[in-house]
């Protein structure tokens, strides 16, 4: 029996947005522990510069790093090109670039509105575009979303992000159907409530609305899965990686929950 380790990203090239950190850091790095070399970009150098050293340092693998704002699409043409050049292709493309906001309905702010389309939904568009050309020349490819629970239904004061998240897998549904001839799959993850710096942010903003403190609002969001706990980042990027695999061919069109059982469907 051979001791050469096995990695089923041997010889892929993937590109992850939103890396700097969370959930895109975890993706960035377990692709780059699979094998893969990995471009990443987010809107802030350090993050990113500290990832790229780790996917280089720990894992061996070629790095390639670049700022970009995800809702500018010549920013996202720029990107793009210089990920693909740098990675000479691209096999596998994570949209995982992303943020939450929160508002009652009534009086909502148009500015919130047309702010988490952006940053959630036509993000995912602009790259998507951007990278598949290469995917659909080379005949092979994988595009992974992070969506969101909210994808699959709907929640009190998110009609914003819940709009977006819903348009995020229905572009992925329709793009799996188009893409099937070019033996490219399309899925999407669909976490509940995770452990990074975005759900921090929302835990403030509960506290800074109801008076409750950090930890009680941060128990409210553990309590809305059914296993009382928020998913781990090392959580989303295990099915994402599952999901890079030539293994997994016959998955597409697909939206996966990690969400510990609240939606069932």
């Amino acid at each position: 029996m051979s001791n050469q380790e096995f990695l089923p990203l041997e010889g892929k090239r993937a590109i992850v947005t939103g890396a700097g950190r969370g959930i895109g850091r975890a993706i960035a790095l377990a692709l780059a522990q699979a094998g893969s070399d990995v471009g990443i970009t987010a809107r802030t150098w350090e993050e990113l510069n500290e990832v790229g050293m780790e996917i280089h340092g720990t894992y061996g693998r070629h790095c390639a790093s670049i700022t970009c704002d995800v809702t500018d699409a010549a920013q996202v043409e720029e990107m793009a090109a210089a990920l693909i050049n740098s990675l000479g292709g691209v096999d596998i493309l994570v949209n995982n670039a992303g943020n939450a906001g929160s508002h009652k309905f009534l009086n909502h702010p148009d500015e919130l509105w047309h702010r988490m389309i952006a940053i959630n939904l036509d993000s995912v568009y602009y790259v998507t575009k951007a990278v598949v050309p290469a995917m659909v020349e080379q005949r092979s490819g994988r595009i992974i979303t992070v969506a969101s629970i909210a994808s699959r239904v709907g929640g009190s004061y998110i009609a914003a992000y819940t709009a977006a998240k819903h348009g995020v897998l229905g572009l992925t549904r329709a793009l799996a159907t188009e893409m099937l001839q070019y033996n490219i799959t399309v899925n999407a993850i669909c976490p509940g409530y995770v452990d990074t710096p975005m759900t921090d942010g929302s835990v403030a903003n509960i506290a800074a609305r109801t008076g409750m403190s950090l930890e009680v609002a941060r128990e409210t969001l553990a309590r809305t899965s059914p296993q009382h706990r928020l998913i781990e980042s090392e959580e989303v990027a295990a099915v994402a990686l599952f999901l890079a695999q030539d293994s997994s061919k016959g998955i597409t069109g697909q939206a996966i929950n990690i969400d510990g059982g609240g939606v069932m469907s």
